[in-house]
């Protein structure tokens, strides 16, 4: 009987160049798509961009222009035509304001009338600001001016030293006429407070804020509807309060001069 010769069957040992080749084909798929998700139309961003600016023309926010947004592929972005506002510096003359952080946008003071504001206010508390007991300057939502405490304020009390209320009488005569809504800020350093008073630096910052308000309505006839107050204590520093100086320009009562009306309740 003849013996069948069994085929000797050689195993394959290249098959994982198949599952090789598939994964460098889809790592190639996937960068290209990685690289083609990458480039932006520029034309029709410029398109979107003018498209968006002459919305906010119609509504009364920037300028109107008479430049016409492109419609084909093939028109041409007029960039140079467009009026681009990259912010309030450098556009003053716009009655808006922008807030980066929240992304709020309304009508309010110009960038142009705070820094007139505040040259006008500054010319008025020169000395006090030469003595450092004042302080005039610009912030997010409007234009601050702290009166500290070591020039109008005794420790520990929330009624103003009759030695201020001159700062005060030329500090009012430029708010007084003004349109802009004012919040009063009062403000401590984080030393505890122990008198009969006040129990503790929320009331003494609240009770300093009300009661100038309370001199503004009073003596100087400001309206009290665009008056609001705040009382914030030690948690909102403008130093730290790991030193004397420190501490002294934390304790505190800001006039805030809010660059919009939506601003004045917060």
């Amino acid at each position: 009987m003849r013996r069948r010769r069994q085929e000797q069957r050689h195993a394959s040992h290249d098959r994982w160049l198949v599952s090789y080749a598939d994964f460098i084909t889809l790592l190639f798929a996937f960068f290209v798509v990685l690289y083609a998700s990458s480039q932006v139309d520029k034309r029709k961003v410029g398109r979107l961009a003018l498209s968006i600016q002459m919305a906010f023309q119609e509504l009364g926010v920037f300028e109107t222009s008479n430049v016409a947004v492109p419609l084909g592929d093939s028109d041409k972005v007029p960039f140079s035509k467009a009026q681009m506002v990259k912010g309030m510096d450098a556009a003053p003359e716009l009655g808006y304001f922008v807030q980066p952080m929240s992304g709020m946008l309304g009508p309010g003071t110009s960038r142009a009338a705070l820094n007139q504001i505040q040259k006008n206010l500054e010319k008025a508390l020169a000395p006090e600001i030469r003595s450092h007991v004042a302080e005039v300057k610009s912030r997010r939502d409007g234009l601050v001016i702290s009166l500290r405490e070591v020039g109008f304020y005794e420790s520990g009390s929330a009624t103003l030293r009759p030695s201020a209320l001159d700062a005060l009488d030329r500090l009012a005569s430029i708010l007084k006429t003004r349109p802009e809504l004012l919040r009063i800020e009062g403000h401590t350093d984080n030393i505890p407070i122990h008198n009969s008073l006040f129990a503790s630096n929320w009331e003494l910052s609240t009770a300093r804020a009300s009661n100038l308000i309370k001199e503004l309505i009073d003596r100087y006839h400001f309206e009290p509807e665009r008056l609001s107050a705040a009382g914030y204590g030690e948690f909102h520093p403008v130093a730290p309060n790991d030193t004397a100086e420190g501490r002294a320009r934390n304790r505190r009562v800001d006039i805030v001069v809010l660059n919009s009306p939506d601003l004045g309740a917060f």
